[in-house]
């Protein structure tokens, strides 16, 4: 008799252990590499790996240096002294430019005494008497223009610069007078620089006020810094050495100068460096036009 074998029914097996491996690659987070899933689905847990190699770190953009501008000659005293290194530079001492950076203002100002004396000795000079009342005639057109300007404008900027002391209108007119009472000499109109000159400052007073001033105070300066020192030369030459008035203040002259300079400095921290640039361009034009009214001595 064929025997029946029971099989015992097998309890079914425990849901078999999943392991899932899965593998995410990025370069800034680390790799999820085990998830196990236990016998009761409830407890569940993630296990995290970390890479061995450490994560890596963007790097923020490098910040540009600040460029600076470089400053002018002078630029952090004011823009008086940046329009006395433009009136160095046009200086020639033995066909060599100074550098006005190695010379203190004394010194500038005694090298230019001589350099002044030297040139009235030369050859090349020979004042007459009517040249230099040419001089005197076209120098009392310019001072007189620039002193007219500032007193009857209604720009507050002119304002600061009304009775310095400096005038020369005035005396410039006295020591006419002495060359037509004593001299016997007529007195001639101005020459065709002064009244170009004179012309050119009314243009540039009406168009812009910086301008203006860097001639008002260039024709101060080269007059007091050398124009004196050939009024003198020429006088001690001519005239037995009188002094004339053109060459005398009430006050130290170099005082009363400080005392337009200072002002002049401060309205410039006012102005834009285009201006000052515009400013010291009208420095070498006033320097050019007061050479030529020197020269008139000697034609």
């Amino acid at each position: 008799m064929a025997s029946l074998m029971w099989q015992t029914p097998r309890r079914p097996s425990s849901p078999p252990k999943l392991g899932l491996s899965l593998l995410h690659h990025h370069p800034l987070t680390s790799i999820i590499s085990f998830l196990t899933q236990r016998r009761n689905p409830r407890n569940r847990t993630l296990r995290l790996c970390h890479c061995s190699s450490p994560m890596t770190v963007p790097s923020s953009p490098k910040k540009k240096r600040t460029k600076y501008r470089k400053q002018y000659p002078g630029e952090s005293v004011g823009i008086t002294e940046e329009m006395r290194f433009v009136a160095m530079k046009l200086r020639n001492v033995n066909g060599k430019k100074v550098d006005p950076a190695n010379d203190k203002e004394e010194e500038e100002e005694e090298e230019e005494e001589e350099e002044e004396d030297d040139e009235l000795e030369g050859e090349t000079w020979s004042p007459s008497k009517e040249g230099f009342l040419n001089f005197l005639v076209d120098s009392k057109l310019v001072f007189d223009t620039i002193e007219r300007i500032v007193d009857e404008s209604e720009d507050v900027s002119y304002a600061y610069f009304r009775r310095t002391g400096l005038e020369r209108c005035e005396s410039l007119e006295r020591d006419l007078e002495w060359f037509r009472t004593t001299q016997d000499l007529a007195i001639p109109e101005p020459s065709q620089v002064g009244v170009s000159y004179a012309k050119y400052l009314e243009e540039e007073a009406k168009e812009n006020a910086a301008l203006f001033l860097s001639h008002f105070y260039s024709i101060y300066f080269s007059h007091i810094a050398g124009g004196q020192v050939i009024v003198r030369r020429v006088s001690e030459k001519l005239l037995e050495g009188k002094e004339l008035e053109f060459v005398r203040w009430e006050g130290d002259a170099q005082d009363l100068l400080k005392g337009v300079r200072e002002k002049l400095n401060v309205l410039g921290e006012h102005w834009t460096r285009d201006e000052k640039n515009k400013c010291l361009k009208e420095t070498a034009k006033a320097f050019k036009y007061m050479g030529q009214i020197v020269r008139l001595i000697v034609l």
